[in-house]
């Protein structure tokens, strides 16, 4: 698919990547904002709101229309729910809480069609495809199509030189508030301890050779070392935005 080939490109450029986490709302009109603020990429986010399928693959077709970027964010990553996210259109998955090479296994096995996995597509995400042979079903969805690993746990972070190595891992991804909270953090973003995981993380992805991904602050992400970057959810950048302007004006 366009869209992933465009995004691999630039994830292993020099330049900042940059993208939002679409979380609270969903429409085409945020697809179209991403697009017109000159973002790289967005990611719908499925793991903590049920956004209505048929909206999720719409956005998932206007960005494989305009050869945007649209990710998919799923609850779980266990093979039916890894199958039904891909039904959906997008051209790549942001996989929540992965602590083992065997949830790859999973992961794998719901993205690919046999021989390699156990996928029956169907739905929206048909349209991908001119024809329904094998081959071109793995060229255009498979070969391009990119997951990102989110370690979210300290098992996680134990596994994570082998998770990064894996084939079916693109990028490394970071849960900052969840991995706070298991290690008992909750929520000090800087902290020796997390930032010590955050460093554990960035490096299994630069000993294999790939890039981590992470949401937050995107000057303080970029000063660490990351280019990958989610620069915010937009009903909170809207919310932080609007309080600002309040302050100001009030303060006056």
């Amino acid at each position: 698919m366009k869209s992933a080939q465009i995004l691999r490109e630039k994830i292993a450029g020099d330049r900042p990547v940059l993208g939002m986490l679409l979380a609270y709302d969903l429409s085409i009109e945020l697809i179209e904002l991403s697009m017109k603020a000159g973002l790289d990429y967005a990611i719908i986010d499925g793991e903590h709101l049920v956004h209505e399928p048929t909206l999720v693959a719409d956005c998932c077709a206007m960005g494989r229309v305009a050869d945007f970027p649209v990710l998919y964010r799923p609850s779980h990553t266990d093979t039916p729910a890894i199958r039904i996210a891909m039904d959906l259109g997008p051209c790549g998955l942001l996989c929540p809480m992965v602590e083992t090479v065997a949830q790859l296994d999973e992961i794998r096995a719901g993205v690919y069609m046999p021989p390699r996995g156990v996928r029956r597509p169907g739905g929206r995400s048909n349209r991908w495809l001119g024809t329904f042979n094998y081959e071109n079903f793995k060229t255009i969805v498979e070969d391009d199509v990119i997951i990102i690993a989110q370690i979210e746990s300290p098992q996680g972070i134990d596994n994570a030189d082998a998770i990064a190595a894996d084939d079916m891992v693109t990028a490394m991804g970071i849960g900052p508030f969840d991995l706070s909270a298991k290690l008992g953090l909750c929520h000090e973003p800087g902290h020796p301890t997390l930032l010590a995981a955050w460093d554990a993380i960035h490096t299994s992805a630069k000993n294999a050779g790939k890039s981590m991904w992470a949401i937050g602050d995107a000057k303080i992400l970029h000063d660490r070392g990351l280019r990958f970057i989610c620069i915010g959810e937009p009903m909170v950048m809207l919310e932080n935005v609007a309080r600002g302007v309040a302050e100001q004006l009030q303060s006056r």
